[in-house]
Parts: structure tokens; C-alpha cells; sequence
């Protein structure tokens, strides 16, 4: 790794561009700074979280993308907070900007059912051609709370399950895209929770692409009293990933690093971190007024011109341009703006579904009149003769040593098989065997959930004699059966439990369960309960069905351990009774020989 790196960095001439590339350059920064400028100066007063100071950010993203696109990815999963995410959509991801603009317009009400929110939380799908690589090119951008990190393991699971459902074991299709500010990515404990998983079995995605966003402030916070580390990249360090250091106000050298960070993806199936060095030339947001708390910092902004004058500059002293150039690639882009603002003026109604992330074929559709339209259940049982094969081949003899406490465990499921009873145990290896054997990716993830935290699953039955040597059961029903995945996870709930909602978001037809080790332990969760699970759908028209279980009873070990609080549930699922919409969450609570689950 570190001869692949100096290769990149000491070989002479190796960060030369061709006139070409500068000006595809430029006109790309024509794009990312003339649309701050333009929405600055229509909508003076909004909230819209701009690039300003970091304009060279839709550049660096546009070329990681051209690079890893020419080795052969097609799809892009980019998770990332409120700042530049207008810009991103516009200039990277190619959103009608009609579309955007309207969302500007305070007197727009959905079209369809569900709350929205606020334009710079929203998220998209789109598939188009790359006109440089000449390749197709699918781009998500997943929608994000304020809650800056709490999206990255939602961005990693998604991609996960875009490897898995397209056959792209290596992880040489699909790829993330996380976006960070300095503050967040070193402040945030979901990052470090993220970035654990990137390496384990079943949760890597063969490499994240991170870029910080490094405005060296953080709201308010100055870095020497939001950080203990010297940079706010070193996080980046407990798994050890490439992180590089670069100037946001030398282009080329943006350029660059972002050819690096791509191949060094594309070659080593690992993390690497861009620390994009820049400043953040308004406050927090267009209203914030930065100098009450960082006042000779942002004298010194106000005194710096913009990286698209600054590059402007440069070429035209190499004679790469010239001001007619510039100028003509201004006007155009002007122009396409200006149309796209008369195209949104005649808008009457905003669409949710145009925002949607994740998009699924015919579900929550709704007829003429916006009533969704319910579709009749489909058959849940199954025969006896499927039930039969599968209590028997999970009750059988495995074909390695186990321990003699499983001899008895699976001589007591094959009893209550022949007696046609069920346990917690036998009763789920049914359910989940049921539909791996009908073609359906069955996938539980979370602490301990192959032996199961009451040693009541068994799910991976271990050698006792040859280590790593495992057999389980439900993987070895019949030879047409889908992939059963059943995983250990690392110590995380947030992370973990954001990885499989992200998961759970690419396909209907598939059950995707996460299970804490303790019903309460869903409470270092939350935020990925409160902001994604019950309101998404409502807010951003997001599709999962992700399940949750939260086992616990009353067995003497604590008032914790007993309640998975399903109070709190209840709660978040309530509407007001106003409301049209229904609850997007269901919630089951069973009786089980160890206690509620």
C-alpha cells in the first residue's frame, strides 16, 4: 500500500492535466458556483445550507465518479448532510432543476400522501449516461435528517444489498459515497461504528469513498475545543485507510487526490478518506451570522475571492482559455437556469414520489381520488411436506462434532416436530425456512443472533474439534433455496440497526430482520427509529420493511432487560386524529417460554 501510494504521489508529472480535463474542470465549477449564486439571489432570504467556500466539492465528486465509472461501477450510493446537497442534486446527480426550484415555493402542497421535508434533507433516484465514459450511470442520494452521520450505515447497507440482489460479490458494481463535515466525522459515534463494519464478512461493501467537507469550524465550534485529534480525519486511522489532505482551493490538486482515492478503491476493495480543506464563507446557513463567535477567521474570508475566479485566473494565464471562454460557458448555464426557474413557476404541485431514494415498482400507489390502493394478501402458509423438511433437517444430525448440550437441544426439536409443537426456536427456523425454500433472501443481523442471545437459535452450529468449521442447518434445506444470511454483528446497535434498514430498502420481496441482544437495547438506536424508521415513509415516501426484535421477559435480570418499552412505539406510531395517513410501522408482541418478544 505504500508503494501504490508514492507511485501516485512522487512519480513526476503524475497530477498534470490536459487542456481538455481544465476545462471540463472549469465548466464544472461554472455549474457548482453559478448555482449557489443563482439561488442566493432568488431566494435571498431561504435556508438552502450552500457550497460557498467549497464550490470545488460538485468537481471532485463528478471525477471519483467518471474514474470509477471508466473501471466499470455503475451504481452510486452518496449519503450526506444538508451542506451542498441542492448543489449535489443539481450538478452531480442531474435533478430537474424545475423540480428543485419549486421546492422553493412556499404555497406548494404534495400531490401525494405523506408530510415531505425541508428541500435540503431530500434524497433521489436517477439513471442516466455518463457522457464522458459513455457508460450508464445509476445515482442515489439517500435522504438525511439533521442527524449530520446518521445516514452512513443506512448508505452502506443500501449498497450491500445492491451487491447482493445483482451478484456483485466483490463489490465491483456499486459502490458509496459518504460526504462529512470536519466537526461531525470527528465528533459522531456512528462514524467510528460505520467504518468498524467496512471489514467484517457480512456487512463490507469493498470500500467506502469519504470526503470531509473540512470547513474548520464546526456551527460555532472552533476544532480546538470540538476535537482532541490532531485532524478531524484520524478516525479514519482505527482501520486504516488512506486519508488525503488537500487544498479545496487548488482545483487540480482536488483533481488528483480524487484519482487516487478512486483507484485506490477500484485496486484495494478498501476505505479511503479525503480531507477536502476549505472554509465555510456564510455561516451555519444564508441567515447565520458567523462573526459573532469567529470574527477574525471570517475577516479573513471576506477577503478571499471564490475558487471559480481563482482557476479562472490561472487558465487564462496559461493561455488554456480565454475570457470569451468563460464567459460563454457562464451565459450557458445561466440560461439553462433561468428556463428551468419559468418551467417551475407554472408548477401547481409538488410530487414526494420524485424524491424517492429507494423507488419500488407498484407499491403505495394510490387511485384518482389519493386513496392507496389495497392490495389482497397473498397466501402465508405452507404445506405440511415443506414444514416436514425443514423441522427435519433442523433437528438432524449435523455432518460436524458439536457440543453435547446441541445433541440434546436438537433431539428435543426433532420431539416436538413429531408432535407437531413448536418452541421460539423451531417456530422462526419454520417461518424463515418457509420462504428461503419458496426463493425469498432471508437476512438476520444483530449481537449474538447465531447461537441467539437466550442460546435458544443455533442458527451456526460450531466444530468442536476444527476451528472456523460451521454448519447451519437453514443453509442446507434444498439446492434451489435462496441464500440464508444470519451474522454476528459488531457491539453496535446504531450503526448495525441504520446497515440493515439500509438493506432492507432495495428489495420488497425479501425479510430482513434486526435483532438487539436485549429488547432495550433498541434505545442506543433511536435516532435511526425516530428520524428513518417511523417517519420515513411519511416524510420522504422511503420503503422498507425491515423488522425489528426486541427480546426480553421478566427473568430476574433487572427493570432494563425486562421491557423493550413498546410504550414508545405505540407512541411514535400514533397520528392525530385528524390525520389521513396510517401508521407505517406494525408492531407484534408475542408470548414465548422465555418471555416477550
Amino acid at each position: 500500500a505504500r508503494e501504490y501510494m508514492r507511485k501516485w504521489v512522487e512519480k513526476p508529472g503524475i497530477s498534470n492535466m490536459t487542456s481538455e480535463e481544465k476545462r471540463i474542470l472549469l465548466a464544472r465549477l461554472v455549474r457548482s458556483t453559478r448555482f449557489e449564486e443563482y439561488l442566493a439571489k432568488k431566494w435571498p432570504s431561504e435556508k438552502r445550507f450552500g457550497l460557498e467556500g467549497c464550490e470545488v466539492l460538485i468537481p471532485a465528486m463528478k471525477q471519483i465518479i467518471d474514474i470509477a465509472n471508466s473501471r466499470g461501477w455503475i451504481v452510486f450510493v452518496i449519503g450526506m448532510p444538508h451542506r451542498g446537497r441542492l448543489n449535489v442534486l443539481a450538478n452531480v446527480c442531474r435533478k430537474e432543476l424545475e423540480k428543485l426550484f419549486n421546492q422553493f415555493n412556499p404555497d406548494l402542497t404534495p400531490e401525494d400522501e405523506g408530510s415531505g421535508d425541508v428541500k435540503y434533507h431530500l434524497g433521489m433516484y436517477h439513471r442516466r449516461t455518463n457522457h464522458l465514459t459513455n457508460k450508464e450511470v445509476e445515482l442515489s442520494v439517500v435522504a438525511n435528517p439533521s442527524h449530520l452521520e446518521a445516514v452512513n450505515p443506512v448508505v452502506c447497507g443500501k449498497v450491500r444489498a445492491t451487491q447482493f440482489f445483482n451478484g456483485d460479490s466483490e463489490g465491483k458494481k456499486t459502490m458509496a459515497i459518504l460526504l462529512h463535515g470536519d466537526a461531525a466525522y470527528s465528533g459522531q459515534g456512528v462514524v467510528y461504528e460505520t467504518m468498524h463494519l467496512s471489514d467484517l464478512p457480512n456487512y463490507t461493501t469493498g470500500g467506502t469513498i469519504h470526503i470531509v467537507v473540512n470547513n474548520q469550524v464546526g456551527f460555532t465550534t472552533d476544532p480546538r475545543f470540538s476535537r482532541s485529534s490532531p485532524y478531524c480525519t484520524d478516525v479514519a486511522k482505527v482501520v486504516n485507510a488512506p486519508i488525503l489532505h488537500v487544498n479545496a482551493d487548488d482545483p487540480e490538486a482536488v483533481m488528483h487526490v480524487c484519482n487516487v482515492a478512486a483507484n485506490w478503491r477500484a485496486d484495494w476493495g478498501k476505505d479511503v478518506v479525503i480531507d477536502l480543506v476549505c472554509y465555510r464563507r456564510n455561516g451555519h446557513n444564508e441567515a447565520d451570522e458567523p462573526s459573532f463567535t469567529q470574527p477574525l477567521m471570517y475577516k479573513r474570508i471576506r477577503e478571499l475571492p471564490n475558487v471559480l475566479n481563482k482557476y479562472s485566473a490561472q487558465l487564462l494565464a496559461e493561455g488554456a482559455v480565454s475570457q470569451a471562454d468563460i464567459d460563454e460557458e457562464i451565459a450557458s448555464f445561466d440560461k439553462i437556469m433561468n428556463d428551468a426557474y419559468k418551467k417551475s413557476t407554472a408548477i401547481t404541485k409538488m410530487k414526494l414520489t420524485d424524491w424517492l431514494d429507494s423507488p419500488w415498482d407498484h407499491f403505495f400507489e394510490c387511485d384518482a381520488n389519493k386513496v392507496p390502493i389495497l392490495r389482497e394478501t397473498p397466501p402465508t402458509g405452507a404445506s405440511d411436506s415443506v414444514l416436514k423438511i425443514i423441522a427435519e433437517t433442523f433437528s438432524a444430525d449435523p455432518p460436524i462434532k458439536v457440543h453435547p448440550g446441541i445433541k440434546r437441544i436438537l433431539k428435543g426439536r426433532k420431539k416436538m416436530a413429531e408432535a407437531r409443537e413448536a418452541d421460539w426456536a423451531l417456530g422462526e427456523a419454520l417461518a424463515f425456512g418457509s420462504l428461503l425454500m419458496e426463493g425469498y433472501h432471508v437476512r438476520l443481523s444483530g449481537q449474538d443472533v447465531e447461537r441467539g442471545t437466550f442460546s435458544h437459535r443455533h442458527h451456526v452450529l460450531h466444530d468442536q474439534d476444527i476451528d472456523g468449521k460451521v454448519y447451519n442447518p437453514l443453509q442446507n434445506l434444498s439446492s434451489s433455496q435462496q441464500k440464508y444470511s444470519v451474522s454476528n454483528s459488531s457491539l453496535s446497535e446504531f450503526g448495525v440497526l441504520g446497515f440493515e434498514l439500509g438493506f432492507s430498502q432495495h428489495n420488497p420481496n425479501s425479510l430482513v430482520c434486526w435483532e438487539a441482544q436485549f429488547g432495550d437495547f433498541f434505545n442506543t438506536a433511536q435516532p435511526i427509529i425516530d428520524q428513518f424508521i417511523s417517519s420515513g415513509q411519511d416524510k420522504w415516501y422511503r420503503q422498507s420493511n425491515l423488522v425489528m426484535l426486541l427480546p426480553h421477559g421478566m427473568e430476574g435480570m433487572g427493570p432494563e432487560h425486562s421491557s423493550a418499552r413498546m410504550e414508545r412505539f405505540l407512541q411514535m406510531c400514533n397520528d392525530d386524529e385528524d390525520s389521513k395517513y396510517e401508521a407505517s410501522a406494525r408492531i407484534s408482541s408475542c408470548g414465548t417460554a422465555t418471555g416477550r418478544s
